[in-house]
């Protein structure tokens, strides 16, 4: 006989309508990550498969239009400033390269293009000038997504003017480990700039790092602050850490890949109409393991052999990956 499965489901909300989106506690989240690993994915594909196509997966290509030279203190950054990684601080790419890219990346499948830049905040001289990149990208037919640090009101607006369909800004971790990884901007900063970009009429992509050295309750509360956010992001990346040899965690202890597995599905369960992407950290991964994510529901990637400043893995490997998989790529 098959064994009973009970299901952990998150109180409701308590403001009173009906159509307000379910809340999930910590703790309710640290017991679906301990729910037994088949069990945990057997769910996971049946909440995929109630509002996703399970064999399609969405592509992305992430561009960095300026490098290096940021004031922050990310401690898993390269880019930042603070640290030596051997990254050099550039200037914003002019626009006829940042089209040429991303002429590219739509030729090689990609239906979405995103564009980050080592920022805090942006001046306003910069959004203007994104702003343009963003109108072309668009009007190429790719969907447009950038990341610039911190944003203002009317710099959000101006974006939106610009017809970009998201903005992404990660939370990277819970609020009680945030401190821990970064003391140059608080926790709600970044909540604020997201705001900011759904005041704006913004998509939101919004995710977090696992391999920080956050514990199982601190990767639950990173997940909570996501699944609970008055609308979760659209898109919702996990990264798995990519340890650079110059930042304060470039030593740290690799998690197992099982439990990046459990993290992936538990996102997908909290948050079942959000596309969760597997991002950072592919290029250490094996063939099964990224079989497992997208089992557990993972269902976009950022395709292209770079992701700002740290490597990818090839197209060919994807594209082999893919039909061993059966896997379709989105089209838009």
């Amino acid at each position: 006989m098959e064994s009973q499965i009970t299901w952990v489901k998150p109180p409701k909300a308590t403001c009173g309508t009906e159509a307000a989106p379910q809340r999930w506690t910590v703790e309710a989240i640290e017991a679906l990550f301990a729910v037994p690993f088949m069990d945990l994915m057997f769910r996971a594909q049946q909440v995929h498969r109630e509002h996703f196509d399970a064999n399609t997966v969405q592509l992305s290509t992430l561009l960095s239009i300026k490098t290096g030279g940021c004031p922050e203190d990310c401690a898993y950054c390269p880019q930042s400033a603070k640290y030596d990684t051997g990254v050099d601080a550039e200037k914003l790419m002019p626009l006829e390269d940042v089209l040429q890219a991303a002429q590219a990346a739509k030729d090689k499948g990609a239906t979405r293009f995103c564009m980050g830049a080592a920022w805090r905040s942006p001046k306003d001289h910069h959004i203007e000038a994104v702003g343009e990149m963003v109108s072309a990208v668009k009007a190429m037919g790719l969907e447009t997504c950038v990341t610039l640090g911190m944003l203002k009101d009317h710099q959000a607006q101006a974006l939106k003017g610009a017809g970009l369909d998201y903005y992404n800004h990660n939370l990277d971790t819970s609020p009680d480990f945030y401190g821990d990884i970064i003391s140059t901007r608080t926790y709600q900063d970044r909540l604020d700039t997201l705001d900011r970009v759904r005041d704006a009429g913004i998509k939101v992509c919004c995710g977090g790092i696992v391999g920080l050295g956050e514990n199982e309750t601190q990767r639950a509360g990173l997940i909570a602050q996501l699944a609970n956010m008055d609308e979760p992001p659209e898109s919702v990346p996990i990264n798995n850490l990519v340890k650079v040899e110059g930042t304060p965690l470039a030593d740290n202890t690799d998690i197992d890949p099982l439990d990046f597995v459990r993290t992936i599905a538990v996102a997908r369960i909290t948050m079942p109409k959000s596309y969760v992407r597997l991002s950072a950290g592919r290029e250490q991964m094996n063939e099964s393991t990224q079989a497992l994510c997208f089992l557990a529901g993972a269902n976009s990637i950022f395709y292209g052999d770079k992701l700002l400043v740290t490597n990818n893995p090839q197209l060919d490997r994807d594209t082999q990956l893919f039909e061993k998989l059966g896997i379709k790529r989105l089209e838009n």
